[in-house]
């Protein structure tokens, strides 16, 4: 059996975490969702922005021309389709997204950046940049940043895009 499977053979036993793994897991897991709620929390606070909408705000501000297709916005946040395009509508109806047809195909759409949006998202920026300066890397020695990046580096390789 492959290490690299997700799911052990039929009949096989698990691969049990240690106690040394299950602490080291469960540190990661924790850590990481009380960071992720603690930036939602501060950004809305100050910029009545979810993170999930800046992180949308910023797929697009990334881009060339600030638009991506749906999908394309989808896949960079990690979002169904279903999930992004009523977050998209919901971004339409503040001023900061607009859809258009995609001129490619004329079936597909694309999510566009307005000036209001990146205006929204210059102002939102410094927040989020604080909290993540705050509460991750303030928090941590060079040697563990570098860790941290070489484990985030690592699980990309592995999870991300093929």
């Amino acid at each position: 059996m492959s290490t690299h499977g997700t799911t052990a053979a039929q009949g096989e036993q698990p691969r049990w975490l240690d106690a040394e793994e299950q602490r080291a897991w469960r540190a990661w897991l924790y850590s990481a969702q009380l960071l992720l709620d603690r930036l939602d929390r501060e950004l809305v606070r100050e910029t009545g922005i979810p993170h999930t909408y800046y992180e949308i705000l910023v797929a697009l501000s990334e881009t060339e021309d600030h638009m991506l297709r749906m999908s394309e916005l989808a896949d960079r946040c990690l979002s169904s389709r279903s999930r992004l395009s009523h977050a998209v509508s919901r971004l339409e109806e503040r001023g900061w997204v607009r859809r258009q047809v995609c001129p490619d195909d004329g079936r597909g759409q694309l999510a566009v950046l307005t000036e209001e949006g990146f205006a929204a998202l210059e102002a939102a920026a410094p927040v989020h940049v604080e909290g993540v300066r705050a509460h991750l890397f303030d928090q941590l020695s060079p040697e563990q940043v570098a860790a941290v990046r070489d484990v985030g580096e690592t699980l990309l390789r592995h999870l991300g895009p093929r």
